[in-house]
């Protein structure tokens, strides 16, 4: 009996933690490899692991990026991941388990601050809203899939989800400081929910100006400092990263650039697929409990303000999902609570739909993204043709296609594997260089054969039965050997036809 009773109170404590850990954790064993957006923390955190304070093979130094980031958020991570990292180097796993680990601990600390602030939705709204709210973040496929991803968004997210904990627990000073601190460290745009939260704060007389500046100028103070102080050693300059950022997309206005959208796309389109059955629902908690307006309509001005910037990004925004999340979830609540009554059975069993229809969106999105890292799964057949029992050095050039797509410093082997990212190298002097491989864009090269291709996700198709829609797959990398390698002439290879 006292086992019985010691394992509910475990589930009743953890449960909710561990079902979305499991999540979480499926998404990264699932789909490890990484993109370009955060090709610099994963990097980093590579370096920090295996190369410690040989600052001079760090690759930030070769491939600094347009903007440069914070060390911070990657020492953090690599600090909580080392035990685990060297456990795997002393059972001479490959350095991919290292990527893994890094990820799962990024995922720990993200999960672990969305802890606190569930524990706040409890205390102020209830157990069944607290439960709705894990069922919705759940079946959303965008939050959980990126709390895992090292990117400066994600990092940021820990410190808004302490904010929203805090406010929610009346601690305001406390939220300020920590958006405060994103703001300053990780991504200066969080400098837009500041201000929002801040001002609704203040036009309810919650805090004062004075007191704003009492209590918060000394943690900004200190959060310019560190940052200036740790990542001016790193990158070998007097930095302070997020304000090059901020003159770089704000100032400069440089960040258009890489694409611009409409000024409703954060609505019309990210909102929709980051929260799926909780946007509907969200907009119809406002109407049932004032309570939560005070909490929503700032992040809505947050979002309202960002849609002036021309080039968007769901990821840009990911820090709202939870607070409309917590609107949803009282919706539901509601709705759950009185089903029974002749109208709200109409709503019980339309929510019912909306949570089907969520989770349908979630698989589908989780496939696309499985399909979206081509040249990850590109190198890692390569490693596993036999090549590694060559005692010759094996040359790999990757493209910058590739590098964007999959592969990062954890793909890497041992010797006799060597590796490439030299950039603007034209087709015709490939087989001029002494590469051995390529992991290139491009189906053909002179003087290499195509050994075999990746395919990636290209576009979702609508078709007659069921499913009523199929993920349409094409080559998207192409693996090439030298010819002038007779080990890879002399073998037979899927090619590229």
């Amino acid at each position: 009996m006292a086992s019985n009773s010691k394992s509910e109170t475990f589930l009743q404590r953890y449960g909710y933690d561990l079902l979305l850990a499991s999540i979480a954790a499926l998404y990264v064993l699932t789909v490890p490899y990484t993109k370009v957006e955060e090709s610099f923390n994963v990097q980093a955190m590579h370096d920090i692991l295996y190369h410690r304070t040989n600052l001079d093979n760090y690759d930030h130094l070769e491939f600094p990026g347009v903007v440069p980031r914070t060390f911070l958020g990657a020492l953090l991570v690599s600090i909580i991941a080392a035990p685990f990292v060297l456990t795997a180097s002393l059972m001479h796993l490959p350095k991919f388990y290292a990527l893994v680990i890094v990820r799962m601990a990024l995922g720990c600390i993200i999960l672990y601050t969305l802890r606190f602030f569930r524990r706040q939705i409890r205390n102020k709204f209830g157990h069944q809203v607290e439960a709705f709210f894990v069922i919705l973040t759940a079946i959303q496929f965008h939050f959980l899939f990126y709390c895992t991803r090292p990117l400066p968004n994600i990092l940021a997210l820990g410190l808004v989800n302490l904010a929203y904990g805090y406010w929610f627990e009346g601690r305001v000073y406390a939220a300020l400081n920590s958006l405060i601190f994103a703001t300053t460290v990780f991504r200066c745009d969080m400098l837009l929910l500041l201000c929002s939260i801040g001002m609704q704060l203040l036009l309810t007389k919650k805090i004062s100006v004075w007191g704003a500046l009492k209590h918060c100028t000394g943690m900004g103070l200190f959060c310019i400092g560190l940052t200036i102080l740790v990542d001016s050693v790193m990158w070998k300059r007097l930095l302070w990263p997020e304000f090059e950022v901020f003159w770089f997309n704000s100032v400069l206005n440089k960040s258009s650039e890489w694409g611009t959208n409409s000024f409703h796309w954060y609505f019309t389109s990210a909102l929709p697929r980051s929260l799926l059955a909780a946007y509907p629902l969200s907009v119809f908690g406002l109407f049932l409990d004032r309570r939560v307006r005070s909490f929503t309509f700032p992040v809505l001005a947050f979002i309202l303000l960002y849609s002036k910037l021309p080039h968007k990004e769901l990821r840009f925004i990911i820090s709202s999902v939870p607070i409309f999340n917590v609107s949803a979830s009282i919706a539901s609540n509601r709705i759950y609570n009185n089903r029974k009554k002749m109208i709200w059975n109409l709503l019980f069993l339309t929510l019912l739909a909306l949570l089907l229809v969520s989770l349908a969106g979630t698989i589908t999105s989780f496939m696309a993204s499985y399909w979206n890292y081509p040249s990850g799964y590109a190198l890692k057949e390569l490693h596993g043709i036999g090549f590694h029992h060559d005692t010759n050095e094996q040359w790999v050039h990757i493209d910058t296609f590739s590098a964007m797509n999959g592969i990062s410093r954890f793909c890497e082997s041992d010797l006799p594997w060597r590796y490439s990212k030299e950039e603007q190298i034209s087709l015709e002097e490939f087989q001029r260089r002494n590469f051995t491989f390529l992991i290139n864009e491009h189906p053909v090269i002179n003087g290499f054969k195509c050994l075999f291709t990746e395919d990636g996700f290209s576009r979702v198709r609508l078709k007659s039965g069921f499913p009523p829609i199929s993920l349409v797959k094409e080559p998207k990398v192409y693996v090439h050997g030298s010819l002038g390698n007779q080990n890879i002439v002399s073998q037979n290879f899927s090619g590229c036809s």
